[in-house]
Order: C-alpha cells, then structure tokens, then sequence
C-alpha cells in the first residue's frame, strides 16, 4: 500500500484489488482529507460511465453492463467518489453459477498494518469491556425468566411462539454475539475467564455451541474466504442446490442450521477440554430444567434459537456481512443502523475485522438494513449463494497446521 495514502492527521485508506484483472480501487476514509489519490487511471476509465468509454480488456469475457435488466442498487456509501458514486456499478453481474475467485490476501491485515502505522493511538481502543458480563448476566436472566414464565403454555399458541420470535429470537442473536465478543477475548482480562462466561451464555441457547464456534470463528478472521478453511463459506453443494429464489428462501430460513452442520462436513477440528465442558454444563442444565419445569421452557429456548437464525431482523447480519453485492468487489460490509444496539454493535463488520480487539465496535459501502438484506438476498438474481468471495488456501498443509495449532493453543 503506497505511504502516500496515508494522511499525517486524518486516516484515509484507499485499497486496490484485483480479481482475475478486474481493477477495483475501494476508498474507507474516517475523515474528509485534504485530496485523495485518485488511484490509476485504470481504474477510473473501468468506472466512469457506459459505452465507448469502458476498457471491457478489465472485465475478462464480460461483452456489456446491460445484457439484462440490473436489480436496483442495494449498497450505500456516505461519500460518494468518482470510483463509486453510490447510484451506478462498478462491475457486470457475477457469474451466478460459480463463486468469486479472487487471488489476494484477505484486504484486513494490510489494513490493519496501515491504519496502526498511521495512527498508533489507535491500540488505546483495544481491549476488555467490563460491561459485558453484566449485559451477559441480564440477557440470560430474561430468557430463563421468560421460559418459566411460558412453561403451561402451548408451545404452538400465538403467545408462546410470537415471544419465542419478538423476545427470544432478539435475545438469543445477543447471546450469539456475546459468545461472538467473548470469543475475541472482550470480557475479561484473563483466557479461561472468558471462556466460562461463554458456557453462561449459552445456556439459554440450549445446545452446546460456544466452544465450536471459538475455533471456527478465529480461522476466520486468519483466513477469511480461504477455501476449505473458513467455514462461513457456503460449499459447492449448497451452491448447486439452493441457488434459485426457494432454495435462498431455505437457505434464510434454516441457515442456523447451515452454520451448525457446515464445519463438520467442510473439515472437522480435534475437541479440547472446553468443547467437553460446553457440552457437559449445557446437558445438566437443559436436564434440570426439564426434570424440573417441563420440556415447554426447554422448547421455548430452543424455538428462540431457530428464530434467531431464521428469518429474523437481526439475523440478517449473517448475510450483510460476507456476501458480495452491487457488482462491488468487496467481501466485507458494514451496517450502521439502530439494531446494533441489540447485536453489540457487530454491524461495524469491516471494522471488526480490522481491529476484532475493539470491544463493541468515510467508508465503504454498506447496507442500510439487515432485514431487506434477507428479502434482496432472497428475490434479487444477482445476489445468492454464489456471492461470496473465496482463494484458495496458500497450501494443503496450512489447513491441517491451523486446525492443529488451534488445538495446540486450548
């Protein structure tokens, strides 16, 4: 990354990627700076307009911009650029029948690097919050509140299943993000502290899933959209059979399944005592609370957890998050919108995977809602489970070398 994209008192970065020689220059800025570097002009004459002016030489095989009827522009940006004025394409349609190879490294490290370079200061922002362990211990009492409360009533009745949705679907995507925060080590100083807060959180999710996702999730930030590696990657199956409008609607549905059973069918990691703790503490809670209240509460917290998952506001982040868009060749969006307030504030992806030592967590562009992400993703044709950008894995070792370190670490 040239030095010169660096200003001395305020932070702009400006990224160039290369897909297969598609030139994309992507601009995050913190603050409006002096002038930008407006990057080649490649890239500018790939940008700007239709037509004549369009060097086609960037865009392999592609032979038009219009060869169908485009999906209105989903992507927002706040500063609108020559590269992207936040209204047209920078890019054809995605081949719909293959994923997005790309032949870079993950853009956040080089980021990363930059920005600390750039401004130091930014470390004082790292660190624990000590707030969360409260909003942790609160969510949890209101779940298990919640479920005693609902435990003679029919688990198909309205009232049983509207909680389960408005109150529990909210409340247990928290508790997926607290184990998300927890993950990164954000609550507390010490590694074993963070972990046994995790097993508290997940009790009202009712199966065992933090101690899975920790190793899963870290390789993703190490190795994000490394084929093979990274889990949060649909797979080719999921690609051939659900790449239509139903097959998405199923996959939005029942993607907290997708997430659940996808690592072990993708590659499957060596369990550590946590794993065993996870599992061991989940079971004795969920048997008492049966032995002790019924199964209604159980199934409460569990029809919460498919909520959360299912099609759920606040679970369109899982979508928001990785899946490219807009013709952009960007695999990382944010969402600045008012549910981070229930999601601690995991809407600030890009930010996230720049710094994921910042607790809670211009720019890029970003999706003005999670919950027309799931409707776009589901009946747009240009969106689906192609739109994800993968590389292939530096070599066939590294994929048994972190899943081993990962257990060495534990």
């Amino acid at each position: 990354m040239p030095s010169e994209l660096l200003s001395n008192s305020k932070f702009v970065v400006e990224e160039h990627r290369i897909h297969w020689g598609i030139v994309h220059l992507n601009t995050r800025s913190f603050a409006v700076n002096d002038e930008v570097w407006k990057g080649s002009m490649a890239v500018q004459s790939v940008c700007k307009g239709t037509g004549s002016e369009i060097d086609f030489s960037y865009f392999g095989g592609a032979e038009s911009f219009t060869e169908r009827k485009r999906s209105s522009r989903r992507t927002t940006v706040v500063s609108p650029s020559e590269q992207d004025d936040g209204v047209s394409y920078p890019g054809p349609p995605q081949d719909p029948m293959e994923f997005l190879w790309i032949m870079t490294e993950e853009p956040h490290r080089s980021r990363r690097m930059a920005i600390m370079k750039a401004h130091p200061e930014v470390t004082k922002l790292m660190g624990y919050e000590p707030l969360t362990k409260y909003v942790v211990l609160a969510v949890v009492s209101l779940q298990l509140y919640l479920a005693m409360f609902l435990r003679h009533t029919h688990p198909l009745s309205f009232r049983f299943l509207f909680l389960a949705y408005a109150v529990g679907g909210t409340t247990n995507q928290n508790l997926f993000l607290a184990i998300h925060e927890i993950t990164h080590n954000l609550a507390f100083k010490g590694i074993n502290a963070n972990k046994a807060l995790a097993v508290f959180a997940n009790l009202p999710i009712g199966v065992p899933y933090f101690a899975a996702f920790k190793k899963y999730h870290i390789e993703h930030h190490k190795h994000l959209g490394e084929d093979g590696i990274d889990t949060d990657l649909p797979t080719n199956f999921e690609l051939l059979c659900l790449n239509n409008v139903l097959g998405k609607t199923f996959f939005a549905t029942f993607q907290i399944f997708f997430y659940a059973l996808r690592p072990g069918f993708v590659r499957m990691q060596t369990p550590t005592r946590w794993h065993l703790y996870n599992v061991i503490v989940q079971l004795l809670f969920d048997y008492v609370l049966v032995r002790t209240f019924g199964i209604r509460p159980l199934l409460y917290l569990l029809f919460s957890s498919f909520f959360a998952g299912s099609l759920h506001p606040c679970a369109g982040h899982f979508i928001a998050e990785h899946y490219v868009w807009d013709g952009l060749n960007q695999e990382t969006y944010s969402y600045y919108g008012p549910l981070n307030i229930l999601a601690y504030n995991v809407g600030y992806h890009n930010e996230h995977h720049d710094f994921p030592s910042v607790p809670f967590y211009d720019i890029l562009p970003s999706h003005p809602s999670w919950t027309m992400v799931i409707v776009n993703f589901i009946r747009d044709k240009e969106v689906g489970i192609f739109a994800r950008a993968k590389r292939i894995a530096k070599n066939s070792k590294q994929k048994h070398e972190s899943s081993s370190s990962s257990s060495d670490r534990e």
